[in-house]
């Protein structure tokens, strides 16, 4: 068999591996998206769920998760910025600098369940904050973080030295180089990295049953203090978020209409993610064009 034919079969191969990979994204998002979709109104999306009525929405479930998502950013970006700037910037190649990235690399493939254990233990038992928001949102940084210190590393280490040299031989600082030069430099994939991190967090669920809890109380929209429990804002309330509410539909099943409330609000969590994705590359590229002036 002669080299030519030996390529065409392999490319062959690898065509059909990629095709059968389509296909099959597509059937499970065309599925779940068509058995969905005609369930999705504004009542469904605005309306609190009921537990043993038909006719229950996802409301405050959907503004949890929206909640819990920029709490957790709110405390991973600044943290997973420092971090990523450090290692990329300042960190001296050595051990200590190496076994600092295998450590992240590491947390970054722990399963999502041994993070929500690790919050129970820590954040709700520990610390006592109990299944709340606050507990939530600590957890999902626990889990952020080594993947946004990882996104924003590279994103770091992709810009050129030239820039850095240039920013040098103008007589900035490493700092002022790093912050007016590299960073901004960098924007665009620091931007997607992190768009892309919060559609995963979106999507999470075993890390908050263990932290957030499994519940969503009555909250009262007109009263916006913090301090106040029913209050939207309030962190230390026990917050149900969209990918929750889907596992305890499928388990408990307790409302006459589970199959129809399960189906819109799955369909309603694949949107979302996938607009986080869309959202990602489209900023990304803007960016980039604003960025270089193309």
């Amino acid at each position: 068999m002669n080299a030519k034919r030996v390529d065409k079969i392999a490319t062959g191969v690898l065509y059909a591996i990629a095709a059968f990979v389509v296909i099959i994204l597509v059937a499970l998002l065309g599925y779940i998206l068509v058995q969905g979709v005609p369930e999705i109104s504004w009542h469904f999306l605005t309306s609190p769920a009921l537990s043993f009525e038909a006719g229950g929405g996802i409301g405050i479930q959907l503004f949890n998760s929206f909640y819990l998502l920029f709490l957790a950013l709110l405390i991973s970006l600044p943290i997973s910025l420092g971090a990523g700037i450090y290692l990329n910037e300042y960190a001296p190649q050595n051990t200590i600098t190496g076994l600092i990235r295998t450590t992240i690399e590491i947390l970054s493939s722990l399963p999502s369940v041994v993070v929500g254990l690790f919050g129970y233990l820590f954040f709700v038992v520990q610390f006592k904050l109990g299944f709340s928001i606050l507990s939530g949102a600590f957890a999902l940084t626990v889990f952020n973080l080594p993947i946004l210190t990882r996104s924003i590393e590279e994103a770091l280490a992709n810009i050129s030295n030239d820039q850095r040299e240039a920013g040098y031989a103008l007589g900035l600082s490493r700092w002022e180089t790093v912050t007016k030069i590299v960073v901004p430099a960098a924007l665009p994939s620091i931007i997607t990295g992190v768009v892309l991190s919060a559609g995963r967090i979106f999507g999470e669920a075993a890390a908050l049953i263990y932290t957030a809890g499994q519940s969503a109380p009555a909250l009262n929209f007109h009263d916006w203090n913090p301090f106040n429990i029913s209050s939207p804002l309030s962190p230390m309330r026990p917050a149900e978020t969209l990918a929750v509410h889907i596992w305890k539909i499928n388990s408990e099943g307790i409302m006459p209409d589970a199959k129809a409330v399960s189906a819109g609000a799955s369909a309603v969590l694949i949107i979302a993610v996938l607009l986080f994705n869309f959202l990602a590359r489209w900023l990304g590229k803007r960016l980039y064009k604003h960025l270089t002036a193309e």
